[in-house]
């Protein structure tokens, strides 16, 4: 495992996904959060940058069900070409489970807002469900998608995703299992992780922890996660560049009030 030395670069934001063109044709995907009537919903759209402005361009997924807390929203474009959005359970123990509600889920789209013809569930985007409140995704060089999500009181799950998978909340969690349901490739006991952003850096899954504080490493074959540095703050996303890391935090729970004093972090590597 490399080791890694901090500097403090500044405040940072995520919510967005660049198309792979992005260079020349300014095109990204967001997914905010909005109020629809008297209930929280989310969507995601289309949008471009023309070196000053943003502008939406198109919305792509509308009226996702909507928590103040529990709207999982990490997208990302993968190795496919389709865009893969996580969704929370917004605190309704019947939407996971449901195929006819975006709710619990993972969603998969192309990037014009279609549903791809090779989806497991005809006409739909969902990719997988039974999820509580995914907010990490990430894909190893075999193309193996991976995601992180909050459990309800401790057991934090990693999950290996298979396409038309239940992943079982809030039917079973942690060690429980249930015929027709996949366990998790990793879970966090009676500890809290509370992870957020993951990455691939090179075959390592790095794992960024809010509650956990810091940056962890999947042990696969152990499937532990093991820590690679502490920050004593509530670390959000991370991103490899060349041989460093990028990591944002955000240092005010939801549940909190008041400014956040968050960072931008450089991890640099040390021979």
């Amino acid at each position: 495992m490399q080791r890694y030395a901090v500097s403090s670069c500044g405040v940072f934001g995520g919510g967005i996904a660049l198309a792979p063109d992005f260079a020349d044709s300014g095109r990204a995907f967001v997914y905010y959060s909005y109020s629809s009537g008297s209930e929280p919903a989310n969507r995601v759209v289309a949008a471009r940058f023309d070196g000053n402005t943003w502008r939406e361009t198109a919305v792509l997924v509308d009226a996702i069900p909507g928590h103040r807390l529990y709207n999982g929203g990490r997208i990302a474009i993968g190795p496919d070409d389709h865009l893969y959005v996580t969704t929370g359970w917004t605190e309704n123990y019947e939407r996971p489970q449901d195929l006819q509600s975006l709710a619990g889920k993972v969603l998969r789209l192309t990037l014009a807002g279609g549903v791809p013809e090779d989806n497991p569930f005809q006409g739909s985007f969902v990719y997988s469900y039974g999820h509580r409140n995914p907010q990490g995704l990430a894909w190893n060089g075999e193309g193996e998608l991976f995601v992180a999500e909050h459990g309800q009181a401790a057991l934090d799950e990693i999950n290996l995703i298979a396409p038309g998978a239940n992943y079982g909340w809030p039917i079973i969690s942690g060690d429980e299992t249930q015929e027709g349901m996949q366990p998790p490739f990793v879970h966090s006991g009676g500890d809290t992780w509370a992870p957020s952003g993951i990455a691939f850096a090179g075959n390592e899954l790095l794992v960024t922890a809010l509650q956990g504080r810091g940056l962890y490493v999947l042990d696969r074959q152990d499937r532990t996660l093991q820590p690679v540095v502490s920050l004593g703050e509530r670390v959000r996303h991370v991103l490899p560049v060349d041989d460093d890391l990028l990591l944002i935090t955000t240092n005010r729970s939801p549940r909190g009030q008041g400014p956040s004093k968050d960072r931008l972090v450089r991890l640099s590597a040390q021979n």
